[in-house]
Formats: structure tokens, sequence, C-alpha cells
């Protein structure tokens, strides 16, 4: 190799120098950078949105409407309560729930092992206990886990086994249809006629599931298989309409749903509750409620509440039920409670934060009255 002249050496060092202190200054980015991270215990991801003023139509003083609410999009879906009966768990478990909206119950029919023999005789005395909404504490176990903590929560009708002989037949309780009557001013009425009993039966297949279903006195059965979908939390059916349906959004695309809801209360059995709101838990949305002591309001607290405040150590991950019906009153007249709010941490990882500001329709248009219940309102803002 030819030896470098002193002309070149100077090139070289000058070139050596340059990166030198291109170096050095990446360093500096790099070390300045770092820093702001460990500023924060967690780096915050940025919501897709400003937040948004919200008017959510529950349908009514009937309550008819279940409403999917995804905040990093401010977009909603709307289903009616009962468009669907049964929803079948999309992971890797076996898992069916029952529409908690419509009171619907269910309970496995003893020594039942052939669906097309049972019949209403032999069901009677059964149809007597599973009953749901009626305050008796026996009954609770004819209901899903009401944390909505799926796939591991306890389920009415048992886990799937792969044995198909294993698998029950079971008396289901189809709750309730949308009350068509009307309903005073500031009042609920979302229990309607019976929608009668049906005998079902579901086993694996490789792909989902198969369901046998029949009315209680029918002498045949109808079938129906499902095939799972990993992009939803459930695959939902209508055994009303012999068909499978679509009802919730894509598991990362709905945070709340604003429902009729059958909660327990302690020692007294289960009832069903309006005004409800659940988040997607099983989704892996998590939330919990920050309730403020006089004489701070909940609107300042809720105005001043910033990311930095945020505590990770109270988010609820395995209870739907962190609204619920917290959020409002109806013991001297339907009310918001104004000490509280909410922080919402979705799938995705985006920080919300989210009051209620009204129970009641605010005015008159053709979808309600003033006054009238089943048009919540609420605000929320990115963290």
């Amino acid at each position: 190799m030819a030896e470098a002249t002193l002309p070149d050496l100077i090139i070289i060092f000058k070139i050596f120098k340059m990166k030198k202190i291109l170096f050095g200054f990446l360093v500096g980015a790099s070390m300045i950078s770092q820093s702001c991270i460990n500023d924060n215990e967690e780096s915050v991801a940025v919501a897709p949105v400003d937040g948004a003023s919200v008017s959510v139509s529950v349908g009514g003083a009937t309550q008819p409407n279940q409403v999917w609410f995804d905040l990093s999009e401010n977009k909603r879906v709307l289903t009616k309560r009962t468009d669907w009966d049964l929803a079948f768990y999309s992971g890797n478990a076996f898992k069916v729930i029952l529409n908690s909206s419509i009171m619907m119950g269910a309970a496995k029919i003893p020594n039942a092992v052939n669906i097309d023999a049972v019949t209403a005789a032999s069901v009677a005395t059964l149809q007597t206990q599973v009953q749901v909404a009626n305050f008796n504490p026996a009954n609770e176990i004819y209901i899903d886990d009401v944390k909505g903590d799926f796939p591991s929560g306890y389920t009415a009708i048992g886990e799937v086994k792969a044995l198909e002989a294993d698998n029950g037949i079971y008396l289901v309780n189809m709750g309730k249809d949308i009350y068509q009557g009307a309903v005073a001013i500031g009042a609920v009425t979302y229990s309607g006629d019976s929608r009668g009993w049906m005998k079902v039966q579901i086993t694996r297949t490789s792909d989902g599931y198969k369901v046998k279903y029949a009315e209680v006195g029918a002498s045949t059965h109808k079938e129906i298989s499902i095939v799972k979908n990993s992009n939803y939390n459930y695959n939902f059916v209508s055994l009303k309409n012999n068909k499978e349906v679509m009802i919730q959004p894509e598991k990362k695309k709905w945070d709340l749903c604003f429902t009729v809801f059958t909660n327990t209360i302690q020692g007294a059995g289960s009832y069903a509750y309006a005004d409800f709101v659940n988040n997607n838990n099983v989704g892996n949305v998590g939330a919990y409620e920050v309730v403020v002591a006089a004489p701070v309001t909940g609107v300042d607290a809720y105005n001043n509440f910033k990311v930095s405040d945020i505590d990770q150590s109270k988010f609820i991950y395995n209870d739907h039920r962190v609204i619920g019906s917290n959020w409002r009153g109806t013991a001297s007249g339907p009310e918001v409670y104004g000490d509280r709010f909410y922080i919402i941490k979705d799938s995705d990882g985006y920080y919300f934060k989210l009051r209620f500001t009204r129970l009641t329709k605010s005015g008159t248009d053709s979808e309600g009255q003033a006054g009238e219940r089943g048009f919540p309102s609420f605000e929320y803002k990115p963290l």
C-alpha cells in the first residue's frame, strides 16, 4: 500500500475529528432522551383523539339497546339486547356465557343424556328454580360470574369438555323481552314478557363449538356450528333466530358497554340494573374510580387530574363492574354523582379520564323526552 502524504494525513485527521464530534452529539442526545423516559415510571402512549362530550342512546326508559363504545376512536356500535342469547369464548378455553342484559339463567338437567327425550314435564320442577333477578341468593348458581372475569370465572353452563359424552344438557331460561308499555318520566321498566325456555347441549369441534337446541316441549332439535374468531372476545348466537350474529366489535375496538345488567346484591341474590356500564376486561381494559372529598368538587378534580396522577396499583382488570351503576343514584330521583370520575386504560395502553354529566335526556327530540332515562352523557379526555 502506498505511503500517506502530509495532505492526506490532514484530511484523515479532520474526518476523524468530525466523527468524534458527531459521536459525542449522539451520545448526549441519547442520554437526554433516556433521562426524559426515566423521569416517568412508564412511558405513556398518546391516544389519537382529543376527547369528547358524548351522548349515548340506550333507547329510553325501556333501555332496549347495548352500546359498545371505543374511547380511542370516539366510535360506537349499537345492538338490541335481545339480538343474542349465548356468547362463545374465542380464546383457548371453551366457555359459554348467557345474555345477562335480558336476565337469562341456566341449569344442568339431572340424568339427561338425550336432548330429544327431555320433555316439559321432566323439567317442570327445575323451571321453578332457574329464576333470575328475584332476590333469592340460592339462584346465583344459575347466572354467570357477575365480575365477567372470563375465561376463568364461573359460568352457569359448565366449561365445554373435549369428550362429547361429558357435556350435559341444560335447561335455559331465555330471560325477558324488552318492555313494550309506557314508562313514567324518570323511571325505567326493562323487563317485559318471558322469552320462554330451551334445552341446550354444547360440544366441541376442531375449530369451535356445536350447539344442539330446541324448545323444551320439542321432540327434535336444531344444530348450529360456531368457528372461533380470535379477533373477537366471543362469537354470538341467537337461538331464537337460529343463527350466528355480530354483536361486540373486535376485542380491541371497544372499551365500554352501556347496558342493562344482572348483578348480585350480597345476601339478596341477583338483581337487574338499568344504566349499567361495563368495561371490556376480557379485552384487557382496566379501570378505577376516583372519589373526591369535599370541599374539592368532582369537576375540579377531574379537570386537574393529569397523567402523573395515575395510580397503576388501582387498575382493576378482573371485574368489569368498576363503573357499573356506581356513577348514578335514583333514591331521590335520577342523578349523577358529582364527587367521582373514572380512569381507564385501554388495550392499546392509552389512558383516559372520564366523568358522567347526565343520566336523563336533556331536551325533547324524536328519540326521547326531557328527563327520560336511557340517554346518559359523559365527557372524557386522553391522558
